[in-house]
């Protein structure tokens, strides 16, 4: 693992970089009023783990479960849908299309909002995307379409969709000029910290996963409000895909190369700005874990019946890879660390 700890120089040239880019919402009321509307909304699980916290030498360890969040197996569920139900409260959801690329739960929030609120979806699809998954979307009455080897290719090919065709570019990523949408979307995630702050007390450290960042960020604003300065937040991302970690690192966004990550959900080389801008101000530490380590986290997931994929498991990951930096992270004997199971273990 290697770490970066938040230096004010670097954090605050991030975002000077960032001043028409907004921060994220910590608003959780409307997204959970909207989202009751939705199939299956009910609150997800917070699960207290005690072989876990002896695993990682910590007085506890509390794991927000967000596995069977809306019937669709990840927290991306409270974010298109989120997105589609604000337009179907004004009317304008209904006969729209909102099209979108995904590598995975992204697409079903679109694919499953859009059906529960009378609009149509468009999910491109790289062409190493499971079949299986474009089945599972096909499920929800979703026109899914190949196109390209990975996914920049798929998301750029829905960007010329949207244009040439009048329909609604649904990303969960933010870049410039394109804003809205995105940040209403990070604010449908607030809703699972929501239910978090209501279920337990303050921990003092909480390890987010990130890819372009949407979840962390969303996740960091809400608890630092709700919380206070005293929370040590950590983001956590592959060491083959920082983008969020060489952003802040060099004081300004930066696309990052590298190979793929077996940590897919999170293989992302470019952060959302609005994640950026958010994490820039509210986290206190970066870490990067290994192929390896997510692996391990994965698998130790599982053994304690929170089975879930590196991706999902990564916050556990690095908690678990965090012995040589124990003490530049703050944890001891009795810290409370609060994670985010993010993903279930299959498609």
């Amino acid at each position: 693992m290697k770490h970066l700890a938040r230096t004010d120089t670097r954090a605050d040239a991030a975002i000077a970089t960032l001043t028409d880019v907004p921060d994220p919402s910590v608003g959780a009321d409307n997204p959970a009023r909207l989202l009751r509307r939705c199939p299956a909304a009910s609150p997800t699980p917070l699960v207290s783990s005690p072989v876990l916290a002896d695993s990682a030498n910590v007085a506890e360890v509390q794991i927000k479960d967000e596995r069977a969040r809306m019937g669709l197996g990840s927290f991306k569920a409270l974010g298109a849908a989120y997105v589609i139900a604000c337009d179907a409260e004004t009317g304008a959801a209904s006969g729209r299309t909102y099209v979108t690329a995904s590598a995975g739960n992204h697409g079903l929030s679109v694919a499953a909002g859009a059906q529960a609120f009378g609009a149509k979806a468009v999910i491109y699809l790289a062409d190493t995307v499971p079949e299986a998954f474009a089945g599972r979307l096909r499920s929800f009455g979703a026109d899914v379409r190949r196109h390209g080897s990975v996914y920049e290719d798929s998301m750029a090919e829905a960007g010329r969709a949207a244009e040439a065709n009048g329909w609604t570019l649904l990303s969960d990523s933010s870049w410039p000029g394109y804003f809205d949408i995105p940040h209403r979307l990070m604010e449908g995630y607030t809703v699972l910290m929501q239910e978090t702050v209501a279920a337990m007390d303050a921990p003092t450290h909480i390890f987010l996963q990130a890819g372009v960042g949407g979840l962390a960020a969303a996740c960091a604003a809400y608890a630092r409000d709700a919380w206070g300065q005293a929370l040590r937040i950590i983001v956590v991302e592959p060491e083959v895909a920082p983008a969020l970690f060489a952003s802040v690192q060099a004081g300004a966004p930066q696309v990052t190369e590298g190979p793929s990550s077996y940590m897919g959900r999170l293989d992302c080389k470019e952060p959302s700005l609005i994640a950026l801008k958010g994490l820039a101000r509210d986290a206190n530490d970066y870490v990067l874990i290994s192929e390896e380590e997510g692996a391990h986290g994965s698998a130790v997931s599982a053994k304690v019946g929170l089975a879930s994929t590196p991706s999902g498991a990564a916050g556990l990951s690095a908690l678990l890879a965090s012995a040589p930096y124990r003490d530049a992270l703050g944890l001891t004997d009795a810290s409370r660390v609060l994670l985010i199971l993010s993903e279930e273990a299959s498609e």
